[in-house]
């Protein structure tokens, strides 16, 4: 199974990295967005990744330190080598094709990455119209955080090509790509998923079994959760929760630094996945809260300039 022309649903933090990774890598690439709105605010996150790849690609000339293992198999290449990955960056950027019409985004897709909202509701609607514009042929794979596909397998209307593949944030740093299927996905879509990770630079991360979560955030979940529990609780700010994390573990960037990097419109449906998080004197509602006033502020994390730090 062989796939080249490749569809992203949804240009938010994950859909607009996968996206460019993807046309960097050499896939022809569409991303469906739900509203020309969408695709406004769409564009300065490709015109984003587009500046980070040409600024880290310029960096690693001299400082081998900058190297990142979504640019290149290959550590040690020529100034000359690195101007043509720069050249390939400002390809993808050129080529990828944004649109809000279901038929254009099916038109001929191998592979649709789904990565839109945390919401079972609208996963379900876009996946029921999908059906309707897509060739036999196609794959689709959702990069949900937290959602297991066997939930929306049936309403995919081809259960057997149908998966996770799950990636990390800063796909060209991070280049993790956890691959995990549900009882009734056929062996030849899962592994032509798994080699499409590998193709994008990725390193495949092969689950055995449906887990929620998979494997990053069934770490990760609780440590934000923690960390999102003791600002609501009170008991320190985001600044002083993150500087111990960091001078305790030695890590190099604390939970709400994280938090901004996932996004807090993400954070903010994980949370509201726990019922409690109804209730706004729980702990959970108080997050939801925390949350809830920062989107509404329009602080949602890096993209946006300004989460619970200010990037601009």
């Amino acid at each position: 199974m062989s796939l080249k022309n490749v569809t992203i649903a949804g240009g938010g933090v994950l859909g607009s990295q996968i996206a460019f990774q993807a046309a960097y890598s050499g896939f022809n690439v569409k991303v469906w967005l739900r509203s020309e709105s969408s695709i406004e605010r769409a564009q300065p996150k490709f015109d984003r990744l587009l500046q980070i790849y040409l600024d880290t690609l310029e960096a690693w000339k001299t400082n081998p330190a900058a190297y990142c293992r979504g640019f290149s198999d290959e550590k040690d290449l020529s100034p000359e080598q690195i101007d043509e990955l720069k050249a390939r960056a400002q390809a993808a950027h050129d080529s990828i094709e944004l649109t809000t019409d279901y038929t254009v985004a099916g038109d001929d897709a191998d592979l649709v990455i789904e990565a839109i909202a945390e919401d079972p509701e609208q996963k379900i609607a876009f996946y029921t119209e999908l059906a309707k514009h897509l060739p036999e042929k196609t794959v689709i794979a959702t990069n949900s955080s937290t959602l297991l596909p066997s939930s929306f397998a049936e309403h995919t209307g081809r259960p057997e090509k149908y998966l996770a593949l799950h990636f990390a944030n800063e796909i060209w740093r991070n280049n993790t790509a956890e691959v995990m299927g549900h009882d009734g996905t056929s062996k030849e879509a899962y592994d032509a998923v798994a080699q499409f990770a590998a193709d994008i630079h990725m390193v495949p991360l092969l689950l055995h079994k449906e887990q929620p979560g998979y494997i990053l955030n069934t770490m990760l979940v609780p440590f934000l959760d923690a960390a999102q529990e003791l600002l609501a609780k009170g008991v320190a700010d985001p600044e002083t929760i993150d500087k111990t994390w960091q001078l305790g573990t030695g890590a190099p960037a604390g939970p709400f630094r994280i938090l901004d990097v996932v996004g807090l419109t993400t954070a903010y449906n994980i949370t509201m996945l726990d019922p409690r998080a109804k209730d706004p004197e729980s702990v959970q509602g108080k997050v939801a809260a925390i949350l809830k006033e920062k989107i509404d502020a329009g602080k949602t994390g890096v993209n946006a300039g300004e989460g619970f730090y200010k990037y601009r």
